[in-house]
């Protein structure tokens, strides 16, 4: 018995235990509890040359937005005097007399749509076909051929294309636009007022200088931007969905269609809408062929049309201090147009498959 107690009790040489206390590196005071955990930053230094990089990049994109903004401050400022006198009626007028306060751009702009509209009419199944010729069916050889024309094609200047169309254009599309106002006359675009399409004697230059010839030239032009960069994208299409579709059995059409097309309509649209951007600020070539006309014209086919462009190049060297105001106020209006229609691309390219890969 006397064993047994002195086992249980306490041995009077033993060291006392430990006082409870914070636990090592947690820097808690006696009876808080552990400190929570926190994330640990990490930090990596990527290097001097991606460092510079970075800023480079990043210098480019703020240069550019600067520019932006300081070309619409810039017609801003110069346009005002104008817009301030001719408020609303700026929008919905159609004459061009800013000296005595009568002007406005409703008469241009509805004809730089409607060339624009012309130009993408006939621009963008060409480019299209171009397109899935050169990255489907061509050969290899032929490939690098067709590729390196028509970029060249892309940087033609636009006077060529327009001298093209002044002298030689116009005199062969006469009979096509007498055929589309004699058999398709019943839709407005293409009436022509004042002349009679089954009277073979009656002047064929009513169908001169119009918005017809006038598009066909644009198209000319913008054909070659949009057809590369739809021909780009085309090229970008899965490799493994081709021949998964191949293996399932499809033509090349049918893996075009099911594959290159779909994946592309982003590309598309957005080499649309660019060749749309070029079209509506085309100067040049449009100033050559057509007829200036300060009145709404919808009939394609009929002589005469105008354009904001082609008003500022016309009217520029005679204009006064006023007169200048109006047309910085045109440019003003065509520059906000532009930006909307390449903003509205690049919304639809970035929700696009080829658009989402792309970045």
């Amino acid at each position: 018995m006397r064993t047994r107690a002195r086992a249980a009790g306490p041995d009077k040489g033993a060291d006392p235990p430990p006082a409870a206390g914070p636990a090592p590196g947690t820097g808690s005071a006696p009876g808080t509890g552990p400190a929570p955990d926190r994330p640990r930053r990490l930090y990596g230094d990527s290097g001097l040359p991606d460092r510079v990089f970075r800023g480079v990049a990043r210098g480019g994109g703020g240069l550019v937005l600067a520019v932006m903004l300081l070309v619409g401050g810039f017609l801003l400022y110069r346009a005002w005097q104008a817009l301030r006198s001719a408020g609303l009626g700026f929008l919905t007028t159609a004459a061009w007399e800013p000296d005595a306060g009568h002007f406005g751009i409703a008469a241009v702009i509805t004809g730089t749509v409607l060339i624009a509209g012309v130009a993408v009419v006939i621009s963008v199944p060409l480019a299209i076909g171009t397109a899935l010729y050169i990255s489907e069916y061509a050969p290899p050889r032929l490939r690098r051929t067709l590729i390196s024309g028509v970029d060249l094609m892309a940087a033609v200047p636009s006077v060529v294309y327009g001298l093209w169309g002044l002298f030689f254009l116009q005199g062969k599309v006469i009979g096509l636009a007498r055929w589309l106002s004699t058999y398709a006359g019943w839709f407005p675009l293409f009436r022509v007022d004042g002349a009679d399409p089954h009277d073979p004697l009656a002047s064929a230059t009513v169908y001169t200088a119009s918005t017809f010839v006038a598009g066909i030239v644009v198209a000319m032009m913008v054909t070659p931007i949009i057809a590369s960069i739809i021909r780009e994208v085309f090229s970008q299409a899965p490799v493994g969905e081709r021949e998964g579709a191949y293996a399932l059995g499809a033509t090349r059409w049918g893996m075009i269609r099911s594959v290159v097309l779909p994946y592309g309509k982003g590309g598309m649209i957005g080499g649309t809408m660019l060749g749309l951007g070029r079209a509506l600020g085309e100067t040049i070539g449009v100033y050559l062929v057509i007829s200036p006309v300060f009145a709404i014209q919808p009939h394609i086919l009929q002589s005469g049309t105008s354009s904001v462009s082609s008003l500022i190049a016309l009217r520029y060297g005679e204009a006064t201090k006023f007169g200048m105001s109006a047309l910085m106020a045109a440019g003003l209006a065509l520059f906000l147009m532009t930006l909307v229609v390449n903003f509205a691309a690049s919304s639809i390219v970035a929700r696009s498959r080829s658009g989402a890969t792309a970045e």
